[in-house]
């Protein structure tokens, strides 16, 4: 991880945990792999604070734990969850948008918690409902309800079980040994003592007994009927509906709507490696059973889209084969690819001005010109053509290649020509996307922390102000007059500000994860 973003993670964690965790974070972010007594001296922190900051960690999946050779344990995180904090709102989003409200507060439930079983989230969520509804005099829901929204999300492996602990420890072992059976891990119990029973005993015969231990001074307490089942976020399921989702974007902005609808429908049938850098075979036929009944379109009409598809610049969609009515097979590797160099060409137009742009775009259609060509093809005196390379190769948009005609390499007789590297530039634009977020996340605590006073002020307002649920109108205005005027303009101002900046954090983290999804394709083949 480079200093930004260990910078960004440190941020993160203080905003989410507090300082103990950040301070146990950041060690871990720098050092990797520690035992407990090193992490202590390097944080400054008691062995028992230590031993809380990792005990969130491990509970929010983003530390990981093993046995040294030696014989003690080592702590590792895992780099880049971290940061995934401040994608929070997005899976909450997400999961609003595909299954409703339901699967929403599941999320947030489940986010909020880092693992947590099932009925205890269905629990949560029901009785959050319940209290919206009776707040807005609507009929209740029931928990199956809720516990069908669950199903969805765990069918549609957003979340997964957690690994259990097995019981084929060794009693002397230093670390409990985790266990995940993959044939179970997307698999909900139901939500009674019989089937939880009935489940616990085949896994029992099947896998030494998997489950977690209970605590002695806990095992006198009702457990829940799926104790020791526990379920957490797969972030990278929510990574692949949001490429496709832009994806099916860039579509409909560049053909129409249309046309997204039929990448829609082969994203859904897609089922090969989220890493793959393009998806399995896909005949015309099996795309079009795949199309909503709400959407009116033939299979000629698709079929043209196919081909609009296929002929596009984009090159999001390719036809590999003539069986079933054409396959095709969506390129992952090259439409991402198009994507990153739209967010790049956006930033070359904002920093250099069009001009730039227009020879920016030129030498990625040519590859490789020399200042002489460049000017001729893009219709732009050379002094402004020479002036304009070298500041885009200055910023490292543009590289140059020295090809002599001679080993001396003398100026005369050697050819200089200019280039765009696209893996270098996202590279050099997803540093600099790092070091705006960090500095967005540090304004906005700044002006919380400036104006804390003011913010907790309105705070304790409010709750007094809800907690009177008799009191008349003019009790209630005499106590929100306790703010004056200039008090309530200025938190208007902070709040209206650090709505801005959460937005331009969401926005900046839209472009990272544009760029980190094409520089891992990038390293496929």
């Amino acid at each position: 991880m480079s200093k930004l973003e260990i910078e960004i993670s440190s941020l993160l964690l203080k905003e989410h945990f507090g300082d103990i965790v950040q301070k146990v974070g950041t060690v871990l972010l720098r050092k990797r792999q520690l035992p407990l007594g090193v992490i202590g001296k390097e944080c400054g922190l008691k062995i028992d604070q230590v031993k809380k900051g990792l005990c969130s960690l491990i509970q929010h999946n983003m530390v990981t734990f093993e046995l040294h050779k030696r014989g003690f344990v080592e702590y590792e995180i895992r780099t880049g969850v971290p940061l995934l904090l401040l994608r929070y709102p997005r899976y909450i989003y997400a999961s609003k948008t595909l299954y409703g409200d339901a699967a929403e507060l599941i999320i947030e439930e489940i986010l909020h918690h880092g693992q947590i079983n099932m009925s205890s989230v269905v629990d949560k969520v029901t009785n959050r409902l319940n209290e919206a509804m009776k707040v807005q005099k609507e009929a209740a829901i029931s928990k199956d309800d809720v516990v069908s929204k669950f199903k969805a999300l765990a069918e549609t492996q957003f979340i997964k079980r957690c690994p259990e602990m097995s019981d084929s420890n060794e009693n002397d072992s230093a670390i409990p040994k985790m266990e995940i059976d993959t044939e179970r891990m997307y698999k909900v119990p139901r939500l009674n003592d019989a089937q939880i029973k009935s489940e616990r005993e085949n896994s029992s015969s099947q896998s030494n007994e998997r489950k977690r231990k209970i605590p002695k001074d806990r095992s006198k307490s009702p457990e829940p009927p799926d104790a020791g089942i526990y379920w957490h976020l797969n972030f990278q399921r929510f990574h692949t509906l949001f490429r496709d989702q832009e994806l099916i974007s860039a579509v409909a902005n560049k053909l129409d709507k249309e046309a997204s609808e039929v990448l829609r429908s082969m994203l859904r049938i897609d089922v090969s490696d989220p890493a793959s850098p393009v998806s399995q075979p896909l005949s015309s036929h099996e795309i079009y059973h795949q199309f909503p009944k709400n959407i009116k379109l033939t299979k000629q009409a698709m079929d043209q889209y196919l081909t609009l598809l296929t002929e596009d610049s984009t090159g999001f969609v390719r036809r590999v084969g003539d069986m079933g009515g054409g396959t095709y097979v969506i390129d992952y590797k090259d439409a991402l690819k198009n994507l990153a160099v739209a967010h790049i060409e956006c930033v070359v137009r904002e920093r250099f001005g069009s001009k730039s742009l227009r020879i920016f775009r030129l030498l990625l259609m040519k590859k490789q010109l020399e200042q002489k060509q460049i000017e001729e093809f893009a219709l732009i005196p050379a002094k402004e053509a020479k002036e304009m390379l070298y500041k885009m190769f200055e910023e490292d948009f543009v590289t140059v290649t020295e090809v002599s005609k001679t080993a001396d390499h003398a100026p005369s007789r050697t050819f200089y020509l200019f280039s765009v590297n696209i893996t270098q530039v996202s590279r050099k634009l997803l540093d600099q996307s790092f070091q705006a977020l960090c500095r967005l996340i540090q304004r906005r605590e700044y002006e919380t922390k400036e104006h804390r006073r003011l913010l907790d002020k309105q705070q304790k307002v409010e709750a007094i102000s809800a907690s009177l649920t008799g009191a008349d109108e003019e009790q209630r205005a005499e106590i929100e007059d306790t703010i004056t005027p200039p008090e309530r303009e200025q938190i208007d101002k902070v709040k209206n500000m650090t709505k801005k900046l959460e937005m331009s954090e969401l926005q900046v983290d839209e472009t990272i994860f544009i760029l980190q999804m094409y520089l891992l394709y990038a390293k496929t083949t």
